[in-house]
């Protein structure tokens, strides 16, 4: 009876022991399991990000969204592709808890190569700081600059398999310059800043690099719509279009070029330029090469001279003779086929009745320009689409405009003939790809499916 008796004893003691084994074993794996968590959601590290631009009607300005601060909000901004970096105006609404000043001598004044150092005479906010550092934030667009606290805060995108936007991923600490509100005057209404893409350390395309270890490369795509976004990848392809077409095997490849003397509105000595450059070597209209002085299209010691790609200017400006040379051959070959010229519409010089230009999936059929950019087997392809701009329903005018006589920079290729071509800027590689015009493949810029999950 009493064998019995412990024998159900050590049955019951088994029983309760494997009960509170099990529920330790439960209790230990939750436990585990919401230690892990944060870790595993900090660890997704997007191979590629992605931004939407759009095109600003009135002032043809290419726009982009970002999501900044703590708690986040959308902040508007021109996207400036040489700019030095992100500013934003802190004089108006900024409110952020995760907002931190450079302090003078810290590693994030030496990032951004700041040049002073200082105090500000009124109560603390962002943007007026005692002991932080400043550099001079660039409205590129009007050419002004002035004084602005270098800061750090949370900055939010969308990380992208390149079909697709994906899940939103935070910078913590993104360095970025404050600005007064009166640097944006001249900009699209409603926006906040520069989107700056140039090759600086703190440029976005550098800092997302480094953020998330991908390569140092991005793509822009411009949409020629003023109601569909056009796209900005950074980091590696594929760059996905609709119908599923990979715009990345469409690039051709050229060297990206340094100016070595700045080029932006206020800048320290001996400080290179942020800009893209690349090495135009000749200009063909149609069947006809045209004769240029050679000496513009490379960039000097003082820095004058070169080709370089601009998303604040509306549209191509090339030096006076170069536009010379190109506007007279594009006239004639275009009476050749027996376009008519009609009376200019400002800013454009040479305009023609749409009456004897037919239309191709490339656009009007006019007579092309080619870009040579090495040798002859690279050529920037110029179609209708990209070179003639509609100014009624019954005249196109050519969108190039005369940059006069001693400009700093020879060639500016302009927004407009970038509008729903690729171009890709490798930085670690020092190239750029681009597809020229993707209506051939069939595509547009504004093809990138927004309006579903990767």
């Amino acid at each position: 009876m009493i064998l019995l008796c412990l024998q159900a004893f050590l049955h019951h003691l088994l029983t309760m022991a494997s009960s509170i084994r099990s529920s330790l074993l439960f209790s230990l794996f939750f436990f585990l399991a919401a230690a892990v968590a944060p870790s595993l959601q900090q660890s997704f590290r997007p191979k590629a990000l992605v931004l939407p631009v759009s095109k600003d009607a009135s002032t043809h300005q290419y726009l982009t969204q970002i999501s900044q601060r703590t708690p986040l909000v959308p902040v508007d901004l021109v996207v400036d592709l040489g700019g030095q970096f992100l500013w934003v105006d802190c004089e108006q609404n900024y409110v952020s808890s995760t907002y931190r000043p450079a302090r003078c001598g810290s590693a994030v004044c030496s990032l951004a190569r700041a040049g002073g150092c200082g105090d500000c005479f009124s109560a603390a906010r962002p943007g007026c700081n005692n002991n932080t550092c400043g550099v001079t934030p660039d409205n590129t667009v009007t050419h002004t600059a002035t004084g602005g606290e270098v800061a750090s805060d949370v900055v939010s995108v969308n990380s992208t398999d390149g079909s697709n936007p994906g899940r939103a991923v935070n910078v913590t600490r993104f360095v970025f310059a404050c600005a007064p509100s009166s640097l944006l005057d001249g900009l699209a209404s409603g926006v906040q800043g520069m989107a700056g893409l140039g090759r600086t350390r703190i440029a976005l395309p550098s800092q997302f690099a480094s953020a998330f270890s991908f390569d140092r490369k991005f793509a822009v795509c411009l949409s020629s719509s003023a109601t569909s976004n056009g796209v900005i990848f950074f980091g590696d392809s594929p760059y996905n279009l609709l119908p599923n077409i990979d715009a990345s095997q469409s690039l051709a490849y050229t060297p990206l070029y340094i100016n070595p003397v700045s080029t932006a509105s206020a800048y320290s000595q001996g400080e290179p330029s942020s800009e893209y450059f690349i090495k135009v070597t000749s200009i063909t209209v149609g069947d006809k090469t045209l004769s240029l002085n050679s000496t513009l299209l490379s960039i000097d010691s003082k820095g004058y001279g070169g080709t370089k790609i601009s998303t604040v200017e509306p549209y191509t400006v090339l030096e006076s003779s170069l536009f010379a040379a190109l506007t007279e051959a594009f006239v004639e070959e275009a009476a050749a086929i027996n376009i008519t010229r009609v009376s200019a519409v400002s800013p454009f010089k040479y305009c023609f009745s749409t009456a004897g230009i037919g239309s191709t999936r490339v656009g009007p059929a006019v007579p092309y320009i080619f870009l040579v950019l090495q040798g002859d087997q690279v050529v920037w392809t110029i179609t209708g689409s990209n070179s003639m701009v509609a100014v009624s329903e019954d005249v196109l005018c050519l969108g190039f405009v005369d940059g006069g006589s001693r400009p700093r920079t020879s060639v500016v290729i302009g927004g407009y003939q970038l509008e729903d071509n690729l171009v890709q800027f490798d930085l670690a590689r020092s190239r750029l790809g681009f597809s020229s015009t993707l209506l051939g493949r069939q595509t547009t810029c504004a093809n990138f499916n927004f309006t579903s999950s990767a």
